[in-house]
């Protein structure tokens, strides 16, 4: 490896910020580990912790230190890590061949032949694909497609660790790895989840209700697959509450817990929090040709860009210092300053009263040398303040005119805390992009549409189609609002939107559910009862699991 390559490369970055805790490689190694005669690998071994940890549960085995050579083996890029973990495992008797300082990759590559294990343990670096050094990322890639996976550059560098590992177990192989909760519900790892359940019989996953790694807000599972089980396929969720739990957590016990059915395609894991019969009628719902995608009914696009919120955004104030009111248009840039289900006027002013930034910046798309006094002044100023070498600035043709600005029939919150919803926009503002922005198509009417979204079955899809990263926070991309299945209320509905918006902005989702509910699900659509319950109870129990991790 190239001197440059090292340099740049530091040990807290390539570990993606922290290493793994010792009752989590414990707990794994002991799960994994059953006979003195199995070979495993640790393919980013780090400082040790898991070469230790493997090493201490065959001697609690009965494995002899003599005995030791040749059952363990980990690779680690960074030398003076490989050196810690050389050093841990020389307690032991065993010589600096147990640890290889090589890219991982690129030990497979020199001894695919005899890289064979029985026992995959470890904690793969959690980092951006662009953050990892090009030398290695290509060998990865390369190894992935030549398994018939197709990466991209989204793809985080623990999958190619993951699926390349995996690939080097025998035939009754068990892997165990600490892994990004982000497995469960981003894009990028569809394709890994498909691999996983396809590659193994049995998947438990052992995820944790506070979080786990101090440092960051970054919410991990353990992952632990088997290959060739006969009996209790398929997949289950072991929950704990800490390391505490964890470490009293006794391994047999595991294997009592439910088992569920694993959807082999690329839909999100999220719903493996839930219950069988929870799972099933998601299932059945989602097979139902009545109930259309929201995409049926709107497109959702991103908000605007300014490039500089704190030159484009003004409030009140800032306009009348600059004498802008001209050259101003409505803008919401944050979801807390939409209270109801409709954003009119008198919202707009009640924003204005309070100091929020509602106006944008939008001087006519002219050469500065033609635009009015006013509005040179101010550009002058952001030029000054050197506002106008930002990146998003800097790439337009005008630098202080905000691209793609349009104002939609209504937003959609981006990010959600307790719950999501739509609101019609009766102000002609536009919004940021912390505020999605949607149109509606297909005839549909806009206070239907925003009514209809209330209800506990879109709830509880949408804590399965959501992205939640361990701050509490669900958010969603566009496409995955329109992915959202959407039962629409018929023209004839009673529901009074009015009535629905009073109880939204005083924060009484459940009354607004109960609402819903019986006139679009029990009432048009003949849900039973009882299915509607376990909807508002999918929707609880996902949102409640989520908002504890704040």
């Amino acid at each position: 490896m190239s001197t440059e390559v090292i340099e740049n490369i530091d040990s807290k970055k390539l570990r993606g910020g922290y290493y793994t805790p010792q009752p989590i490689a414990d707990f794994i190694c002991k799960w994994a580990i059953t006979n003195t005669t199995q070979r495993v690998l640790e393919p980013s071994c780090g400082d040790g912790n898991f070469i230790e940890s493997a090493i201490k549960r065959f001697k609690e085995l009965g494995t002899e230190d003599n005995q030791l050579y040749g059952l363990v083996q980990g690779v680690e890029l960074l030398e003076v890590e490989a050196e810690k973990s050389k050093l841990r495992a020389a307690k032991y008797g065993l010589n600096s061949d147990t640890i290889t300082n090589d890219d991982f990759f690129n030990f497979i590559l020199k001894n695919n032949e005899k890289a064979n294990y029985d026992i995959v343990v470890g904690n793969p670096p959690f980092i951006r694909y662009q953050n990892f050094p090009e030398e290695h990322r290509d060998i990865a890639i390369k190894m992935m497609q030549e398994m018939g996976l197709r990466p991209n550059k989204l793809t985080n560098i623990w999958v190619p660790f993951l699926v390349i590992a995996a690939s080097k177990l025998r035939t009754n192989g068990k892997l165990g790895m600490v892994i990004p909760a982000e497995l469960f519900q981003v894009k990028y790892a569809a394709e890994t989840r498909v691999f996983l359940s396809n590659y193994f019989s049995r998947i438990t996953i052992v995820t944790f209700k506070k979080l786990v790694f101090s440092d960051i807000q970054q919410e991990v599972v353990l992952l632990l697959c088997e290959k060739n089980v006969e009996e209790n396929e398929g997949i289950r969720v072991v929950e704990v509450n800490d390391l505490k739990e964890l470490e009293n957590l006794n391994v047999d016990k595991i294997h009592n817990i439910e088992v569920k059915s694993l959807d082999h395609s690329t839909e999100k894991w999220t719903k493996y929090f839930l219950n069988e019969s929870e799972i099933q009628l998601l299932r059945r719902i989602k097979a139902n040709d009545k109930i259309k995608p929201s995409s049926n009914v709107m497109d959702v696009d991103v908000g605007i860009v300014t490039g500089r919120n704190e030159f484009f955004m003004m409030n009140e104030e800032t306009v009348a210092q600059w004498n802008l009111q001209p050259y101003t248009t409505k803008v919401v840039g944050k979801s807390a300053h939409l209270k109801g289900i409709a954003y009119d006027e008198p919202d707009f002013e009640a924003n204005v009263a309070a100091g929020y930034p509602v106006h944008l910046f939008l001087p006519e798309a002219k050469e500065y040398s033609k635009l009015p006094k006013e509005a040179k002044e101010y550009i002058s100023y952001g030029e000054a303040k050197e506002y106008h070498t930002g990146y998003k600035c800097r790439i337009r043709k005008l630098w202080y005119i905000t691209p793609s600005l349009w104002s939609p029939d209504a937003f959609a919150l981006r990010q959600v805390g307790e719950y999501p919803k739509l609101i019609v926009n009766k102000t002609g503002a536009s919004s940021t992009d912390t505020i999605h922005r949607v149109r509606f198509k297909n005839g549909a009417k806009a206070d239907t549409v925003v009514l209809s979204y209330l209800n506990s079955l879109t709830f509880a899809f949408s804590e399965i189609m959501g992205r939640s990263y361990g701050g509490g926070v669900l958010t969603f991309e566009p496409s995955e609002i329109e992915e959202l299945p959407l039962p629409i209320l018929k023209e004839n509905h009673i529901v009074n939107f009015e009535e629905i918006d009073n109880l939204m902005r005083n924060r009484k989702i459940e009354e607004v559910l109960d609402i819903i509910d019986r006139e679009l699900l029990i009432k048009q659509l003949k849900f039973s009862k009882s299915d509607v319950d376990a909807l508002r109870g999918i929707w609880k129990k996902l949102s409640n699991r989520r908002n504890n991790r704040k």
